[in-house]
């Protein structure tokens, strides 16, 4: 099955002074990426990618993230990632647009989400999200 893998867990991974010992979500992106298994969601990539101010380090980092293709979405994507906003909006739980369209995408295709955000807890509550257990 694939795993949609949140911004939360690729910057853990990508950071220059991480250790490796230090969090359980490394070994668990190594393994998902061994096993072909790591869905990117193209608002993730972007996420990734934004703020890296020295340009050599920007290029590396999006030649590495080509390796990944963006997992396509669809209109229905869009519309459930607003019904789940709404949905816990009406609950009292906020959220990015970005982290309910992981949701939808989720969904929609009965993948699992990796995440170090307790937003995807809280939303978990409300709409039929999977998260993956480190």
């Amino acid at each position: 099955m694939k795993v949609i893998v949140d911004t939360s867990v690729w910057s853990l991974a990508l950071r220059r002074n991480y250790k490796v010992d230090e969090s359980p979500y490394v070994a668990v992106l190594q393994e998902l990426i061994s096993d072909g298994r790591v869905a990117l969601l193209g608002a993730v990539r972007q996420e990734i990618l934004s703020g890296i101010r020295d340009a050599n380090q920007y290029n590396r980092l999006k030649n590495y993230l080509r390796a990944f293709p963006n997992l396509e979405l669809d209109m229905e994507d869009y519309e459930l990632a607003s019904e789940f906003y709404n949905t816990c909006r009406s609950n009292g739980i906020q959220g990015a647009n970005t982290d309910f369209l992981i949701c939808s995408a989720a969904v929609r295709r009965n993948y699992t989400i990796v995440t170090t955000d307790k937003d995807f807890a809280n939303f978990s509550q409300h709409i039929p999200i999977t998260l993956f257990q480190c």
